[in-house]
């Protein structure tokens, strides 16, 4: 199978994490017949919004309803990679419409798309070339606040230090 990318360990609300249930987390999406399975469960108006997502440490997608926390869909375990996603029927078949890294529990850095088109791939689904839409963290070295970096401009937005050019949001990472 090769070589997994970074894992990521939530590094939100340490409440969030308390909440999560044992045995919990998003629905494991490892193949055609597993994503087949799923949507067929979902409802017109749950189509018609992003459905929250991990890729676990064994590289399989998990998704859960839209309002789900990430750190619940992935039972509380590291990832590796994490957002929102959007899927659209064309001609029979199912395809990713919009993805993104858009998840402030783990802050994954955009080099996590590898893992998420390989999950993707794995379960025979339509994608994009990329995240659709990029979202840019980091962790201010100062007053280490995390960061959604907007139009390049990497300079914290609590207290105005300089952010780094690479990915720091897990000090222990």
């Amino acid at each position: 199978m090769g070589t997994r990318g970074r894992g990521y360990r939530y590094v939100g609300p340490a409440e969030l994490k308390a909440a999560v249930r044992p045995g919990g987390g998003g629905r494991r999406i490892g193949s055609a017949s597993d994503f087949a399975g799923w949507i067929v469960e979902q409802s017109v108006a749950e189509l018609t919004e992003p459905f929250t997502f991990v890729v676990g440490m064994d590289g399989a997608l998990r998704l859960a309803p839209r309002r789900s926390e990430h750190v619940a869909c992935a039972g509380g375990d590291m990832v590796l990679g994490a957002g929102e996603i959007s899927f659209l029927c064309e001609a029979g078949r199912w395809t990713v419409s919009e993805v993104s890294n858009q998840s402030t529990g783990y802050c994954p850095d955009v080099n996590s798309w590898a893992e998420v088109a390989r999950s993707l791939d794995a379960a025979e689904l339509r994608r994009p070339s990329g995240f659709t839409y990029e979202v840019v963290f980091r962790r201010c070295p100062d007053c280490r606040e995390h960061n959604i970096v907007r139009e390049d401009d990497f300079v914290c937005v609590f207290c105005g230090s300089d952010l780094p050019a690479a990915w720091n949001v897990d000090p222990t990472a």
